[in-house]
């Protein structure tokens, strides 16, 4: 099983989790620039993570055998906040950047006049860098919420197949269908949605345009929720193929769409293994290398 794990919160995994996921067939993942949990109180604040998302985290992914790209944007929680307004104003600095394969997340979180102009904004962004967008939708009123979401992107002229529509679940799938925008799940231990739940929606509704992802993150969540997702697909009748399909080609062509992609092996030795370094810092810490 070949896997990539098309949103993923690395930034708030450990190495334990790299080398797990990739023990499971995680080959590439997308990690979207996300809210910390704590208020960013400045601009710099997320200077110095984008940084981190274009750079290190990269560097970090690469020594485990895995492909990081990222996606860059003003997420919807903190677009309530003024004084993180200006993050607007360096995105196209980072959305220029190599291993940048959509705007993301963006989107609706309480669903404030502030977030529908900041999201708004960064619609008009992805079009201005021809870029995907990746789209989270409200854990409250999500059907509202999917539904303003879906008439943004319609009023915003992007091409709907240019455009994932996150977090869905049983009551709003229909309409993202419908609109022709990508389809995306996050598979939860708890909350959102589960493995089995997906396997049915993939069953009622097919695999077109289908993303499943763990969206793993600091919170409760797990990191090989896309591997038990095709474990559940194939226990339930699924080929091989299928699952392919579903947790590698859709999001391969998805995200390809920024021409952004590296998925080739990640040669360590080419590289200097895992003593090699990143602004002087390697992965190692003075630890001698696993054999």
């Amino acid at each position: 099983m070949r896997i990539f794990d098309p949103h993923i919160h690395m930034t708030s995994r450990t190495t334990d989790d790299y080398q797990r996921m990739y023990a499971a067939g995680v080959r590439a993942i997308t990690e979207p620039a996300f809210w910390l949990g704590q208020p960013r109180t400045n601009v710099g604040s997320f200077v110095d993570y984008f940084d981190a998302l274009v750079g290190w985290e990269r560097f970090r992914a690469a020594q485990f055998g895995i492909r990081h790209h990222c996606t860059i944007a003003l997420n919807p929680k903190e677009a309530n906040d003024p004084r993180c307004h200006g993050v607007l104003e360096v995105l196209p600095r980072y959305l220029a950047k190599d291993g940048v394969v959509a705007v993301g997340e963006l989107g609706f979180d309480s669903m404030t006049d502030d977030e529908e102009k900041v999201f708004v904004r960064q619609l008009e962004l992805a079009g201005e860098h021809d870029l995907p967008v990746l789209v989270h939708t409200p854990h409250r009123d999500k059907a509202a919420g999917t539904r303003r979401t879906l008439e943004l992107v319609a009023a915003s002229g992007l091409p709907p197949e240019r455009v994932l529509v996150d977090h869905l679940n049983e009551t709003t799938v229909g309409m993202v269908a419908d609109s022709g925008c990508w389809m995306g799940f996050s598979i939860y231990p708890d909350t959102k949605m589960d493995e089995h739940r997906m396997v049915r929606i993939l069953a009622d509704r097919g695999m077109d345009r289908m993303i499943v992802n763990s969206a793993a993150d600091w919170g409760h969540s797990d990191p090989l929720k896309t591997v038990k997702t095709g474990r559940a697909m194939l226990a339930e009748g699924f080929s091989a193929d299928d699952v392919d399909r579903v947790l590698w080609q859709n999001p391969v062509a998805f995200y390809g769409q920024s021409g952004r992609l590296l998925l080739d092996e990640v040669d360590l030795a080419g590289t200097g293994g895992r003593t090699a370094t990143f602004e002087g810092n390697s992965i190692l810490r003075g630890q001698r290398p696993e054999a």
